[in-house]
């Protein structure tokens, strides 16, 4: 039977360097709970070091953690990849590690902070996470669909960062599977900015880097039950699952 389900699709840790250290996972799992989100999504820049330890913080709650990465292509555009898992996740990892240059000051750029799921510090990732890694986006888009995976525009009402806001309009040939907006925009503001990419599905979600922001966007599905499975039939409306925009 189908149910509605609220998702925060892209939130980061205190991996990325924009992040709150106060956005560990048990604190993320604990703010998603308390605030009614059965689905949220990771996505730290360029990497996926935290996601293991969301899921474990979540494991035995009723939150599903959808692995991902927000990844910054050459051309600094935003892009979500979510997987079914995390092995998918730490492949395209290696892909963006082998085209990152540039260390990580933690003075200019901030802590780049790997934990355990109870928020134990157990490194730091010395890379440029916050860069831009040298890979197109066509070439990014189709390494996470080899993966499996969901390649979604990130904050497209944004001008940094958003697709079109980098490139001016989104290229046709690009597979994207959903664009994302943020909580600076309404749904009714999207249609009507956004009418000519109506063939895309859209989504809203909070780009959360403190536990306050964490659901002040947010996505409501159609589902059978909160899974990666789910959610990419809904985005392709399979079955009458569906994304419904309030």
């Amino acid at each position: 039977m189908l149910r509605e389900y609220q998702a925060d699709l892209h939130i980061h840790t205190c991996l990325s360097p924009c992040g709150e250290l106060e956005m560990h996972p048990a604190a993320i799992v604990k703010a998603a709970i308390e605030k009614k989100i059965p689905i949220i999504g990771i996505c730290d820049h360029n990497s996926c070091e935290n996601a293991v330890a969301v899921i474990e913080a979540a494991d035995g709650k009723e939150v599903t953690v959808i692995p991902g990465i927000e990844v910054t292509s050459q051309e600094e555009v935003h892009i979500c990849a979510l997987f079914e898992s995390v092995a998918e996740a730490l492949k395209l990892q290696q892909l963006i590690y082998d085209n990152l240059d540039g260390e990580n000051n933690p003075a200019v750029f901030g802590m780049q902070v790997v934990v355990e799921a109870d928020g134990t510090v157990s490194g730091f990732n010395p890379r440029l996470l916050i860069g831009a890694a040298h890979l197109t986006l066509e070439r990014v888009v189709k390494a996470i669909h080899a993966l499996k995976g969901l390649a979604i525009a990130a904050h497209i009402d944004r001008e940094g960062f958003g697709i079109i806001g980098q490139l001016g309009f989104i290229p046709p040939q690009l597979e994207l599977d959903a664009l994302e907006i943020s909580y600076r925009m309404t749904w009714d503001e999207a249609r009507i900015r956004f009418r000519e990419y109506c063939n895309y599905p859209l989504l809203r979600s909070s780009d959360a880097h403190c536990l306050d922001a964490i659901g002040r966007a947010r996505t409501t599905f159609r589902l059978e039950e909160p899974s990666f499975a789910e959610i990419c039939r809904a985005l392709k409306g399979i079955n009458e699952r569906s994304v419904i925009r309030l």
